[in-house]
């Protein structure tokens, strides 16, 4: 089966994190964390629509001048979340730069933020083709965890503690829409942009008894009418949806287990930092960051069906083995 989803770090495990993920069911991608992402092609970077950031560090931030500069003169609104301070950090960057020539641009540019707070969020626009000037109002709303949500996913968010709020973030498939090949080849059909629209259609819980068009590639006049809920029944498999979790840059506290383990409970792919070993415990507390062997206990006490770990701390730099085997082992035996 085909998944939605294909996560994948930027970056190696020694660098700056960031976690990458096209969408499968459309031309687009969202990216959590924004650290250096020159090793993302341009026509990737383009492809992303939401950016989630977890703090504010340079290591996790860093990225933002290569993303607004990719960005300038599209159409395009770009939407970014952060933790308490995001609003006064882009303000900062945007303040950085003259912006007297986008009044010459055509095509409009926005960013539209929103920062996190415990029961709410912070939201505001900035215009390309108004300087980015910071508006007067902002937006008030409230927030239950749930970050974004469309028809076929959602993003949400855990306040975390890095010494500062950090944030974790999981994206989740609503459910997985396989579609079996020889059911489309028995009705006449063949595979096609139609698809997407179907699959739309059962994302957005249309009436399984309204009518489908089939329409054929190269034939717009020709088109064949189904009932929708028949047809998902002959072409469709229905599977529960993928679940990607994101976590780095927190201490190891029983407040911060108890929340990573609920948030990333069942994830299919957890991405957990693991910044030190354990030998190393008291620098990593002291640092707020995990060890191999806390993030692999995490990863089995969240029941995942799978974990990749990050964010590496650089005096391993010849040991990143040992990091893994750490945490591999605590995920085998659960012990710490």
């Amino acid at each position: 089966m085909r998944p939605s989803f294909y996560p994948r770090l930027i970056n190696g495990p020694f660098n700056d994190p960031g976690l990458f993920i096209p969408l499968f069911f459309e031309k687009r991608a969202i990216l959590f964390d924004l650290g250096d992402i020159y090793s993302l092609a341009p026509r990737d970077i383009l492809k992303i629509s939401h950016v989630f950031i977890s703090h504010m560090h340079m290591d996790h931030f860093v990225g933002f001048d290569r993303l607004l500069r990719l960005f300038l003169g599209r159409e395009k609104i770009l939407y970014l979340y952060g933790p308490e301070g995001l609003l006064k950090n882009v303000e900062g960057k945007l303040a950085g730069y003259e912006w007297n020539l986008v009044r010459n641009f055509l095509n409009r540019f926005v960013l539209h933020v929103t920062e996190v707070h415990h029961g709410y969020l912070f939201v505001r626009q900035y215009h390309c083709q108004n300087r980015f000037h910071p508006p007067q109002n902002t937006l008030k709303e409230s927030f239950d965890g749930i970050l974004h949500d469309e028809p076929a996913f959602s993003v949400s968010a855990v306040i975390l503690d890095h010494s500062i709020p950090c944030l974790g973030f999981t994206i989740k498939e609503r459910f997985h829409v396989n579609i079996k090949k020889d059911g489309v080849s028995d009705l006449g059909l063949e595979i096609g942009p139609w698809l997407k629209q179907f699959k739309q259609a059962l994302f957005n819980h249309k009436d399984p008894n309204s009518e489908f068009e089939v329409e054929f590639p190269g034939k717009k006049s020709e088109k064949k009418k189904y009932i929708l809920g028949d047809l998902a029944n002959r072409i469709a498999l229905i599977t529960p949806g993928q679940k990607v979790t994101y976590i780095t840059d927190v201490v190891y506290s029983t407040s911060n287990l108890k929340k990573i383990v609920l948030f990333a409970q069942d994830a299919d792919h957890l991405f957990i930092e693991a910044a030190f070993l354990e030998k190393d415990r008291e620098i990593a507390r002291k640092k707020f960051h995990l060890t191999a062997r806390q993030a692999g206990n995490i990863a089995k006490k969240a029941g995942v069906k799978q974990f990749t770990l990050f964010h590496f701390s650089p005096r391993y730099m010849d040991r990143a083995h040992l990091l893994q085997q750490e945490a591999g082992n605590a995920f085998e035996n659960m012990g710490i």
